[in-house]
C-alpha cells in the first residue's frame, strides 16, 4: 500500500481525512495521521482499517523522521511556522510534500534542493490561499488564450457564519482563529493598485474604506483591503494590470462597527494591561475612555465615537455585553487584543448546531478587440456541522486532491510551488465541482473600480 502521512489533525483536517479514506481502497492507500492529540485524530478516522494514528510531536526529530521515512508523500497541516522542519526532512528522505500555508522565505529557499531531487513541494493549496489562486488563474488564462489583455483584477474571500446560523447583530461568528480576526490588518498600511496609481490605507482607516459585493442568493456583503494586494501581481502575470485589489469579506455594517474598537485602541497587541486579571469587561472599556466624575461608560463610549443613541451600530456593542461590570477578564498581563478576543468569544463562538460559510468573489476586467469586458465569479460553500465545516472542506479537499494527483503522477513539475498552472488547477477545480465547490461566472458591463468606495 502507498502511505500518505498527515501531520496535524486539527479543525481543517476533517474533509482531507474523509476524502483520502474514501479513496483508500480503490487507490491502495494507507493513511497515517500523526498528532499530539491521538484521540481527536481517531475520531476523524472512525477506526477505518486503512488508517494508522500515531502520537507525533513535530519537535521530536526521532519520531518525526521515523514517520516521514515510512511515507510516500507527506501532508503538513501544522501551523505555518512549523512546516520547515518537516520540509527539510522531506528533502533528506526524498518525499513529496503538500501544505495549505503561504510559502515562507525558508520554504522558498528549498526550491533548488526540491528540483534537484525531483520533488514537488506544493504550498498554498487550501482556500485562501489556494482555491483563490486556482479559480483566478483559470479565468485569467482563458482570457489570455483568446487574446484578451487583463486590466483589472479584484479578489475577495471571507469565512462567515451561514445564513441559517446568522443570529447576532454583527452577522458574524468565529469560523477560524479568533486571534487572526482581532489583529487583522495590523503591521502596515494596506497597499493596492487603482487605475495605475499606488494606493495605501493605514490601519486607522482600513475599516472605513469598503466595497460592496452582491452575491446571488446570499445578498450584499462588504470587502475591506488586505494588507498587500500586490503580492501576487508578478506571480499571476498581471504586471500591466491597472487595478489590482484583494480583500476580506464581511456582512455590511461589520467594518463600521469594528472600526470603533480600532479607534479606541482595543485591538492593540503591543503592550499589556496592568491588573487585567481583576478587570471587569466594563473596566476594560472604560480604560480607553476619558475620566469623568459624572458621565457613564456608555455615554463616554458614544461620545468618543460619535454614536447617536438611536444608531443601529450602538445596539451591536450592547449585544456584546461589553459594559457588564460582573463579567471578569480573568487574563493575567493580557494585551488589549487578547482581552477583546475573550469578550468576543462569549458572543461569537459557534454553537454546536451552527454552520459556517465560505464566500469568494473575483472581478476580472479585460480588453479584447478594442472593447472592455468584465467577468464576475462567485463561490459560496456551506458547512454541514462543527466537524465538517465549509472551512475544512475548502482547505482540506484541495490538499487531498493535489496529494493524490502528485502520488499518481498527474502533477509532475518539481520545485517549491503554488497552484497557478493548468497542470495543477484544471483537474482540481473540476473535481471540486463534484463536491459542490462551484464558481458561477457572470458577464457584466465593465465598471472598473467602484468610485463610491475605494
Amino acid at each position: 500500500m502507498r502511505n500518505i502521512l498527515i501531520i496535524g489533525a486539527g479543525k481543517s483536517s476533517s474533509y482531507l481525512i474523509k476524502y483520502l479514506l474514501e479513496k483508500s481502497q480503490t487507490e491502495n492507500l494507507k493513511i497515517t495521521i500523526g498528532d499530539l492529540n491521538v484521540d481527536n485524530a481517531k475520531k476523524l478516522t472512525g477506526n477505518h482499517p486503512n488508517t494508522d494514528v500515531i502520537h507525533l510531536d513535530v519537535f521530536n526529530a526521532e519520531s518525526r523522521v521515523a514517520a516521514i521515512k515510512q511515507a510516500d508523500i507527506v501532508i503538513s497541516m501544522l501551523p505555518a511556522r512549523f512546516h520547515i522542519e518537516v520540509a527539510k526532512d522531506c528533502i533528506t528522505y526524498k518525499k513529496n510534500m503538500v501544505t495549505a500555508s503561504y510559502v515562507s522565505p525558508e520554504m522558498q529557499a528549498l526550491d533548488e534542493d526540491a528540483k534537484a531531487n525531483n520533488l514537488i513541494f506544493m504550498n498554498e493549496i487550501g482556500v485562501d490561499p489556494g482555491i483563490d489562486h486556482m479559480s483566478a488563474m483559470h479565468v485569467i488564462d482563458r482570457i489570455r488564450d483568446k487574446g484578451g489583455k487583463m486590466i483589472l483584477f479584484e479578489s475577495f474571500t471571507g469565512g462567515l457564519v451561514a445564513p441559517e446560523s446568522d443570529n447576532n447583530l454583527w452577522n458574524y461568528k468565529f469560523t477560524w482563529n479568533p486571534r487572526n480576526v482581532v489583529v487583522a490588518g495590523q503591521g502596515g498600511a494596506a497597499k493596492f493598485l487603482q487605475e495605475n496609481q499606488f494606493k495605501y490605507i493605514p490601519y486607522n482607516r482600513l475599516f472605513r474604506r469598503t466595497e460592496f459585493l452582491d452575491v446571488e442568493g446570499f445578498g450584499r456583503f462588504e470587502g475591506y483591503a488586505n494588507r498587500d494586494s500586490l503580492k501576487y501581481q508578478e506571480v499571476y502575470g498581471l504586471d500591466n494590470v491597472k487595478t489590482l485589489y484583494r480583500g476580506t469579506i464581511r456582512r455590511v455594517g461589520f467594518s463600521r462597527a469594528w472600526n470603533a474598537f480600532v479607534q479606541l485602541g482595543m485591538t492593540d497587541d503591543s503592550y499589556t494591561i496592568d491588573d487585567s486579571k481583576n478587570m471587569s469587561y466594563r473596566d476594560f472599556v472604560n480604560a480607553f475612555l476619558p475620566y469623568s466624575p459624572t458621565d457613564s461608560v456608555e455615554l463616554k463610549f458614544r461620545h468618543a465615537l460619535k454614536i447617536d443613541q438611536d444608531d443601529m451600530v450602538w445596539e451591536k456593542f450592547v449585544e456584546l455585553d461589553i459594559f457588564n461590570d460582573d463579567k471578569m477578564v480573568e487574563l493575567d498581563k493580557a494585551t488589549p487584543a487578547q482581552i477583546l478576543q475573550k469578550i468576543l468569544m462569549d458572543s461569537w463562538t459557534l454553537d454546536q448546531e451552527d454552520k459556517d460559510m465560505i464566500v469568494m468573489y473575483h472581478k476580472f476586467g479585460y480588453e479584447l478587440d478594442g472593447k472592455k469586458h468584465q467577468i464576475d465569479a462567485t463561490m459560496v460553500t456551506l458547512g454541514k456541522d462543527q466537524t465538517y465545516t465549509a472551512m475544512s472542506k475548502t482547505v482540506g479537499l484541495p490538499v487531498a486532491i493535489a496529494t493524490l494527483a502528485i502520488l499518481n503522477g498527474k502533477i509532475k513539475t518539481p520545485g517549491v510551488q503554488i497552484p497557478i498552472t493548468k497542470e495543477v488547477y484544471t483537474p482540481i477545480l473540476k473535481e471540486l465541482e463534484s463536491h459542490d465547490v462551484i464558481f458561477k461566472e457572470y458577464e457584466v458591463p465593465y465598471l472598473g473600480y467602484n468610485p463610491l468606495s475605494i
